[in-house]
């Protein structure tokens, strides 16, 4: 991993501190096909036969969210490569208007439209998930964050990207949480 992969690790590890909250009972998220700082199933590798740096099948890893802040009212996740494109990284996800109630999403889940979630757009300009298609070399971090708001799950419209949700949210999060994936081209 590269020093910059490490501050970052690091960054979000004091950020987040998934483990630590999970311990004492705090906002956090679980994956059953991941664990935090571990590989990225292939499945979960971007489809795009025209790329051949995408070997899987694109399909949504699974997420559990447990103690979300009181007075949540609705989540976000945004999905992000930070070593991707650079150097301004690569949105994989942005999902929100999750409602409260909405505590789980299934594998695959996210990689289709739902009425649990507005998809808003990421950097391939798609709605939903779209998994990553890694060059060969270094592994990247796919970092998975959760926010939950105070937000109303109607209250943003369709189609927002990844900074403009970031700045409507401005205000509204109650905390947050994340997971951290990795995939290298194998």
């Amino acid at each position: 991993m590269s020093r910059r992969g490490w501050i970052l690790a690091a960054a979000l590890a004091a950020l987040f501190g998934t483990h630590e909250a999970f311990a004492a009972g705090g906002f956090a998220v679980t994956s059953s096909t991941f664990k935090d700082g571990e590989r990225l199933p292939q499945k979960a590798a971007g489809n795009n036969k025209s790329n051949p740096n995408c070997v899987g099948e694109s399909v949504s890893p699974q997420f559990t969210l447990l103690n979300p802040p009181e007075g949540t009212r609705s989540f976000a996740l945004l999905m992000f490569d930070p070593e991707g494109r650079p150097p301004g990284g690569v949105s994989h996800l942005v999902a929100y208007g999750i409602p409260a109630s909405v505590t789980s999403f299934a594998e695959g889940e996210l990689s289709r439209p739902s009425d649990k979630f507005i998809g808003g757009i990421g950097t391939a300009k798609l709605s939903v998930y779209t998994g990553p298609c890694t060059p060969p070399g270094a592994p990247h971090h796919y970092i998975f964050t959760w926010i939950a708001t105070d937000l109303d799950p109607k209250a943003l419209k369709q189609g927002m990207t990844r900074d403009e949700v970031i700045k409507a949210l401005d205000g509204h999060p109650k905390g947050a949480t994340g997971i951290i994936g990795t995939f290298s081209h194998s």
